[in-house]
């Protein structure tokens, strides 16, 4: 597989700074879109979601992504990564999940369950960090 590289002049849109959705592809073909939270790992982007979601589903039958992240107060300016799914688990699962909270939510203290959803769900939830490699990337803007 062919890495493209993240340009530097959009690297933010997708390591916090931008509105970020991840395409997956349902098992009938379909396509299947969700907004996510986003950080970079190198040349990898890095995503979370929770084991059992559908997204998830979707990308250990088929882990052809796409990314979009565009800048909310430049909607133009965008990028668009088509990648691959190169490892999902749950070692470190549960500390990513915390450090995307904390980056999106602008607050070095908070963490995902008790900030964004209640804390007794942790119980229930089993994140699971997701590493994307980029293979296209167009950007505008």
């Amino acid at each position: 597989m062919k890495c493209s590289a993240i340009p530097g002049s959009h690297r933010n849109l997708l390591g916090g700074g931008g509105v970020v959705t991840l395409t997956t592809i349902m098992p009938d073909g379909q396509p299947q879109i969700t907004p996510i939270w986003s950080n970079l790992d190198g040349g990898a982007v890095l995503v979370n979601t929770m084991r059992g979601f559908r997204k998830e589903r979707n990308m250990r039958g088929n882990p052809q992504v796409t990314l979009l992240a565009y800048d909310p107060e430049n909607p133009l300016r965008c990028i668009e990564v088509r990648g691959m799914v190169v490892e999902m688990g749950e070692v470190g699962a549960p500390e990513h999940l915390d450090t995307l909270t904390q980056l999106y939510l602008h607050h070095a203290d908070a963490r995902f369950f008790g900030n964004c959803v209640p804390a007794e769900l942790r119980s229930t939830y089993v994140p699971i960090k997701i590493r994307i490699v980029p293979a296209h990337i167009r950007t505008e803007g």
